[in-house]
């Protein structure tokens, strides 16, 4: 594979609206999310304007009952989805790959076509509002608000589907930050060495890997609980609980995914701006590794007031206080660094120790919660609506000191600091306007707007705060805007002390990064040419936030000619996705109402998307490949290897969420009472005999490519895909019978689990069975001879589906 991608022309010039369709350089994408996310807070911060209207005094406000559920729910939903992680990625997507020497993230294409379904998703959650109301049962989605008796809207299900699209943008951005920064790093850039925003980074998306996986799991069975008929959430035995334990097993560790950038940006910032390596590093990242890992264990502690016994109760209680210790560690580390530094109040710093302080209070009155007596009297209040946005919120603080401390970097331009200042200070006042009065009020019931007169001056103040709040934002944009137009040119290091790579070239950076290839081998930055040696060396004296130094600003070699970055088919493919999930909403309890309308924008969507998915594996693009100096422990695995391990691991938590719900129901239904719904294990039996002999004879596929043989190859494969079409014709006529005895999707919970798992299942066959056709396809014009890795990386697929099925053959059929 080429060191960069394909070339089909000259690259478009950032003026140009065709540069930002086609894109896949990670800075453009790392502006596309973070202008994005903003266009969402502006959305979302318009809703919280409503909401605090509608606070004003207790009863009928500018808002119906309906209208401010929606609005509540909303805002809840757009803030923490669309707004808050994007936000930091945008970061992530332009500074990671430069702190870490890399020339671009390991998929280039999946990159833009995380961002574009980001956007797509946005959309669909905006076009809910036309279709009747959006998602009106709270953030959380709690069952069964969130089912059609309740929220019978199309708009509610077209909510649910953006986010399962918002999903699957996360899985695709998950892959390929792990495969970069695990694969990517230049020499010498070990883990302990990489700068303490990408440790948070990375540790982000190992968590968002793992816990939006959950949340998919949800959001499908909730879409086919609308759209199909299905009774998991609507089940006596334990339907509610479930989503419960789904949505919260996905949500407590949403809280640090959410967070954990901005802590990375204190990192950054702190040591930036006191002059000195942060106190205890090391013991930093031991207590970000020990709460990522923690918080999958604490999801229980917002399920106290259900019917889950004490000796539980007690223990997540435990787990919760002892989740709370190591962030203990970091905050001490970062005021060590600031009493032992020399602090120079710029924006961005002010941000980040805003940030903390704000945290602090949001912390400590998080621990009352982690207490089962205690939580019992603060849940449903206003103390949990205060606790949380001190906490999320205050992870907004800090992240727009990113914006302040990245900007010049971004832009190459300098922001008006006075201007910044004067953020901060409306910033920071309306913050504590706005949410302080709230513990103050606490006794207020959450997501209602009829509350004890009593609290109208705290509420009143509240809505004071929210302007403020506001108002603060509008100094940002306009600082930004002007300064983008007039500021004046941003050196290379517009900061003294900044040790990470980004800072030692130019603002902003070349559109391939680097002068030459980057190597920290000694401790110092400095960039290698293949052909001559060193290029440029001693500009940034150990870049891996290793001491206080100051650089020398490394002046970029442009080459002749820029290397395209361009690829129109991730945006296609959004498209394509967007209007599939827009006709689906057309369905309502497995009965088409949308109409001919929705069914031929269902139809186009499927259409388009397909067509898009084929030229983009067609397409001649390659992303950075070449020796990777610091690969550990990966060093022996390929990039795209890699990310197939990678998504399949976040596969296993999908299916190992439907088949622990289908456990959870099982049991509270009663074990002994639970009868299969197949009469007969023989089809299921069959069906497992068909699976297996197909991964035999992909093996064999494997096995011809290595050894030049074109007609194995091609017989192994047709062979593969004879067989998983005999599965689905198998599986199909079972179907059918048991459809034909009565038995429907929406007959129980029963035939509700069966036809749902083993359907999700069905559908990752058919999508084997596609690219065994593509496959078949290449290898007929003598594809995969000379190189056998696509047919080995569909084969990790493949025996992953199988392997599944070995695990629901005896859960449906036998037990």
């Amino acid at each position: 594979m080429t060191d960069e991608p394909h070339t089909h022309g000259a690259f478009p010039p950032t003026s140009s609206v065709r540069r930002w369709l086609v894109t896949t350089n990670h800075k453009d994408v790392g502006i596309l999310y973070t202008i994005t996310a903003l266009f969402f807070l502006v959305f979302g911060g318009v809703l919280a304007l409503l909401i605090r209207l509608q606070l004003w005094t207790p009863g009928t406000g500018v808002l119906s009952a309906t209208s401010y559920n929606q609005a509540v729910s909303t805002h809840g939903l757009i803030m923490i989805f669309w707004f808050l992680s994007p936000f930091a990625f945008g970061f992530a997507n332009y500074v990671v790959p430069l702190q870490i020497g890399a020339k671009d993230l390991a998929f280039p294409r999946l990159n833009a076509l995380s961002y574009w379904l980001y956007l797509f998703s946005g959309i669909l959650l905006g076009v809910s509002f036309f279709q009747g109301g959006s998602l009106a049962g709270g953030w959380t989605m709690y069952a069964p608000l969130n089912l059609p008796v309740y929220t019978p809207n199309i708009g509610a299900s077209t909510g649910i589907l953006a986010l399962m699209l918002f999903v699957a943008s996360v899985t695709v951005s998950s892959v390929n930050f792990l495969t970069t920064m695990h694969r990517m790093r230049a020499e010498g850039m070990t883990l302990w060495r990489m700068p303490l925003f990408s440790w948070t980074i990375l540790l982000t998306v190992w968590m968002m890997l793992f816990a939006f996986a959950a949340l998919l799991a949800a959001l499908l069975i909730l879409a086919s609980d609308r759209l199909l008929g299905t009774t998991y959430f609507t089940a006596t035995a334990g339907g509610s609980i479930l989503w419960a334990h789904l949505f919260w097993f996905f949500g407590h560790p949403e809280v640090y995914i959410v967070f954990f950038p901005a802590v990375g940006v204190m990192a950054e910032t702190f040591q930036t701006f006191t002059g000195r390596r942060l106190v205890g590093r090391k013991w930093f990242i031991l207590a970000m590794i020990l709460v990522a890992v923690q918080s999958f264990a604490v999801w229980m502690h917002h399920m106290f007031l259900t019917s889950i016994n004490l000796q539980i109760k007690t223990l997540f209680m435990a787990t919760t206080i002892g989740i709370s210790l190591p962030f203990d560690l970091m905050v001490f580390a970062l005021i060590y660094t600031t009493i032992k530094g020399r602090v120079r109040f710029a924006t961005p710093f002010l941000f980040s120790f805003g940030a903390l302080l704000l945290f602090v209070l949001g912390g400590v009155t998080g621990v009352f919660l982690g207490a089962v007596v205690l939580d019992y009297e603060f849940r449903g209040t206003y103390w949990v609506v205060a606790h949380f946005h001190y906490v999320m919120v205050g992870g907004v603080t800090a992240l727009i000191g990113g914006l302040y401390y990245w900007f010049p970097k971004m832009s190459g331009k300098q922001y008006d600091e006075f201007l910044g200042k004067v953020h901060f200070a409306l910033y920071f006042v309306g913050f504590n306007l706005l949410y302080f009065p709230m513990f103050l009020a606490w006794e207020t019931p959450r997501r209602d707007f009829v509350y004890d007169p009593a609290f109208i001056p705290w509420h009143q103040l509240a809505t004071v705060g929210a302007f403020v709040l506001g108002a603060s934002f509008l100094v940002m944009f306009y600082n930004l805007s002007k300064s983008l137009v007039v500021g004046e040119p941003a050196d290379g290091n517009p900061w003294s002390y900044s040790t990470t790579t980004e800072w030692a070239i130019s603002s902003p950076p070349p559109l391939e990064n680097f002068p030459g290839i980057p190597s920290f081998a000694d401790g110092k930055l400095r960039f290698e040419s293949k052909e001559h040696g060193t290029l440029e060396a001693g500009g940034a004296d150990g870049a891996t936030d290793g001491g206080v130094v100051t650089h020398k600003n490394m002046q970029t070699v442009h080459d002749d000619h820029d290397e395209d970055h361009a690829s129109i088919w991730p945006f296609i493919v959004s498209i394509g996705a967007f209007f599939t999930l827009l006709g689906l909403s057309g369905f309502d309890q497995g009965q088409f109402t949308g109409g001919t309308t929705s069914l031929l924008i269902l139809g186009g969507g499927i259409v388009l998307m397909g067509f898009a998915l084929v030229s983009m594996a067609r397409e001649k693009f390659s992303g950075p490949e070449g020796s990777f100096d610091e690969s550990w422990p990966f060093a022996d695995v390929e990039n795209t290897k890699l990310g197939m391990w990678i998504f399949i691991a976040s596969d296993v938590v999908l299916f190992g969420a439907f088949i622990g719900s289908y456990a959870f129901i099982r049991v509270a239904y009663g074990w002994t009472d639970w009868h299969p719904v197949p009469h007969d294990p023989l089809p299921g039996l069959v069906n497992t005999y068909f699976l297996l002999t197909s991964s035999f004879s992909v093996v064999l596929a494997l096995v011809a490519a290595e050894r030049n043989s074109k007609r194995g190859l091609i017989a192994s494969l047709a062979l593969t895909f004879t067989l998983g079409v005999a599965f689905l014709i198998n599986k199909g006529l079972e179907w059918q019978e048991l459809f034909h005895e009565g038995l429907t999707v929406s007959n129980g919970v029963r035939t509700s689990t069966f036809y749902l798992t083993t359907g999700l299942h069905a559908a990752h066959v058919i999508v084997g069975l596609l690219i065994v056709l593509y496959l078949i396809a290449r290898a007929w014009n003598g594809a995969y001879l000379d190189d056998e890795r696509p047919v080995e990386y569909f084969g990790l697929y493949w025996h992953f589906v199988d392997i599944v099925w070995l695990f629901l053959f005896p859960l449906f059929y036998i037990l």
